[in-house]
């Protein structure tokens, strides 16, 4: 293994700057030759490749986004891609790839294995919801982003007697809305895993108003429903005064937590061990708070679980 590369791909994350600075530094270390790939697949296919120095990841532990940028491709999803993307990392001489990012990601590093390229994956995506492992780099910081937001929300709510439905990110897995809205002290969470009926809502805001509480938050997942549809059921119910708040791409941004720095730090170290150890075809994951690997086909093969217990507790504390 004389020469890695490194890309991130897919959404980014806060934390894959601290990922990407400890994959060419540990590399460097351990006389290693890393490159960087720019803007991700797409960024692979056209050759965008360029050799990382100590200097080129100086002064980025702390900065949000990812230095290498990056995109989706469709072209490296066919089978003419990928086979163009193995020549470009032939034509650098390219022994090792590390890719840092979600699901669509870890299924791309998954095809240029199978075609015979030692690849490491890095879990990077705020939702949290790869599985096979219990966190991905990102997600404590864009939960901290979002409490902090919904904690000023809730000032304004008090102050004008008003109800408000915060909308976060989460398609397919509920942990963003389930942190921040426990942890923010929401009166109500919805969640892709977890059934809801309107008229629990409408329980819960009438206990809130019968002792006196005449402001609500409510948070849901942006994979459950709009939180514009809340907010006219509201409106209709109860002819309250809502607001809606869409967080969007805020929860992207940011200067990552220590949590997320000190976890990308050691992912991108292990990353580059796995490859060293000629252990490619594996992802780096935390489980029961230790570093581990298992291959991409073990991390398919099992499916990304909420923790159930915390949404009972939200349930239980939000009366």
């Amino acid at each position: 293994m004389r020469k890695i590369a490194v890309l991130t791909s897919g959404g980014d994350a806060p934390g894959m700057n601290a990922a990407i600075r400890a994959v060419v530094r540990r590399g460097i270390y351990k006389g290693i030759d890393v490159f960087g790939i720019h803007n991700g697949y797409e960024g692979l296919l056209e050759g965008h490749i360029t050799p990382m120095t100590l200097g080129s990841v100086g002064d980025i532990i702390h900065r949000g986004g990812t230095i290498l940028r990056t995109s989706r491709s469709e072209r490296f999803k066919t089978e003419e891609g990928q086979k163009t993307a193995i020549k470009q990392l032939n034509n650098y001489g390219i022994d090792g790839l590390v890719v840092v990012g979600g699901d669509g990601s870890f299924n791309g590093a998954r095809k240029l294995g199978e075609k015979g390229v030692p690849v490491v994956g890095i879990p990077g995506t705020i939702d949290n919801d790869i599985a096979g492992t219990d966190y991905s780099i990102g997600f404590n910081t864009a939960v901290s982003t979002a409490i902090d937001a919904i904690d000023k929300i809730r000032d304004t709510a008090f102050s004008h007697e008003r109800t408000s439905v915060v909308e976060v990110m989460g398609r397919g897995a509920g942990d963003i809305a389930l942190w921040a809205g426990l942890c923010s002290g929401a009166e109500s969470i919805i969640i892709p895993e977890a059934s809801y009926r309107i008229e629990d809502i409408f329980e819960r805001i009438t206990c809130g108003r019968n002792r006196g509480k005449m402001h609500s938050i409510i948070v849901v997942a942006e994979g459950v429903c709009r939180a514009e549809e809340i907010s006219v059921a509201l409106r209709e119910r109860f002819k309250l005064d809502t607001r809606v708040i869409v967080l969007g791409y805020l929860q992207r941004g940011g200067t990552p937590t220590a949590y997320d720095r000190m976890i990308g730090s050691q992912m991108g170290a292990k990353a580059v061990d796995l490859l060293i150890d000629g252990h490619g075809g594996n992802m780096v994951g935390f489980n029961s708070g230790k570093i581990v690997y298992k291959s991409f086909e073990q991390a398919e093969k099992q499916v990304h679980e909420i923790d159930m217990s915390l949404y009972q507790l939200a349930q239980t504390l939000s009366i």
